[in-house]
């Protein structure tokens, strides 16, 4: 009977497969609108990585899903498919700007940022709260209630913000700005700052705190109890019943971090670029970080490269609707439809393979 894969094959070498089928077949799709796949890719390439300002763009992106994508992932872990992960991050900044509106006329900008980050982890993982409360006690599917907050989160912003919280004297459906000294800085700004030459982007120091918050969920979920009873959860129920695991109250925290880490997303649009808030900044990025997720397998080093991959893609693709009137943004959402797909419906049709290829090694180092 073969083994299962190693892990390193399960979280980089299966995913780097399974893009390179779906980007073979996107190819096709290219080849059939009437153009060049070859030239296509290059110019995709071009505008996330080459172009001025491009990379900054990318990572910027790639911030946004890495953050949403951890969301997702600590779900998965305990079996709970979190897809509520746009209306948690909706959420949180909202605590974020709230928190900047009330404290920057009176403390010094250094002394909100913290707090407004703490804001928007508190408001995401209270909008999670209540579908892992309902689930825990009621029953009722996180599916549906996600779903349902997801509807809601967008409605109260839209209501704020063409209501309470509207800049005065103006009618767009948006917040004053931010007091500039209690902005996250951004990396073009450092950078000139230190005499080195960089082009404009909204990339900002929220990349650190991605970072810091991959670590953090593999510190979580591998390195701690709680993270053993999680994972537990998420093999089987009733086996963390039987070992005396509190389901109720593991359901309804798992959510409360998953929606923690969406909400964090808001400190790099929010606090870091777009410096207010302003209707739909989510963009879709809370539904890409179920894909995010699943093309990770789950593990923060796979979300972080399946994040890099998805900021690319959003980047070169506006690159791609510039240079081809025959392609535009919807060639993209293809593209990220078909990772979707061989990374999700079709993610295991390649282990049998990939384990007698890997077997042999495997039996070699461990003899």
């Amino acid at each position: 009977m073969r083994g299962p894969l190693p892990v390193w094959a399960d979280v980089v070498v299966v995913p780097l497969i399974n893009v390179a089928l779906a980007f073979v077949v996107a190819g096709l799709v290219v080849a059939i609108i009437g153009e060049n796949p070859l030239e296509a890719l290059d110019v995709m390439i071009q505008g996330a990585f080459v172009y001025p300002g491009s990379l900054g763009y990318t990572l910027y992106y790639a911030t946004n899903f890495v953050f949403t994508g951890l969301a997702v992932a600590v779900a998965f872990h305990a079996r709970l498919f979190n897809i509520g992960g746009e209306g948690q991050a909706a959420m949180g900044g909202l605590g974020a700007i709230l928190v900047c509106l009330a404290l920057d006329p009176y403390l010094p900008g250094p002394l909100v940022i913290p707090f407004a980050i703490l804001g928007a982890a508190a408001f995401g993982g209270a909008w999670a709260y209540i579908p892992g409360l309902l689930q825990a006690t009621r029953g009722s599917h996180v599916v549906i209630t996600t779903i349902m907050f997801n509807f809601i989160a967008a409605g109260i912003l839209v209501w704020l913000l063409t209501g309470p919280l509207i800049r005065p004297g103006q009618s767009t459906p948006q917040t004053r700005n931010i007091a500039p000294e209690a902005t996250i800085p951004q990396i073009h700004e450092i950078a000139r700052a230190l005499g080195f030459e960089a082009a404009s982007s909204p990339l900002n120091l929220s990349i650190v705190l991605a970072a810091v918050a991959a670590i953090a969920v593999w510190v979580l979920i591998w390195r701690t109890p709680f993270g053993f009873r999680l994972r537990t959860l998420g093999e089987s129920e009733p086996a963390a019943l039987y070992s005396g695991v509190p389901v109720p109250r593991m359901v309804i925290l798992t959510m409360v971090i998953s929606g923690a880490l969406a909400g964090l997303m808001a400190t790099n649009a929010v606090l870091g670029a777009q410096e207010k808030l302003v209707n739909n900044f989510t963009a879709g990025f809370g539904f890409t970080g179920i894909a995010v997720a699943l093309m990770g397998r789950a593990h923060p080093v796979g979300i972080v490269m399946a994040s890099l991959l998805f900021g690319a893609l959003y980047q070169g693709g506006t690159e791609l609707s510039f240079t081809y009137s025959t392609l535009d943004r919807n060639m993209v959402l293809v593209l990220q439809g078909l990772i979707i797909l061989f990374s999700g419906a079709l993610a295991h049709m390649l282990d049998a393979p990939l384990a007698r290829l890997f077997a042999p090694r495997a039996r070699l180092a461990t003899s």
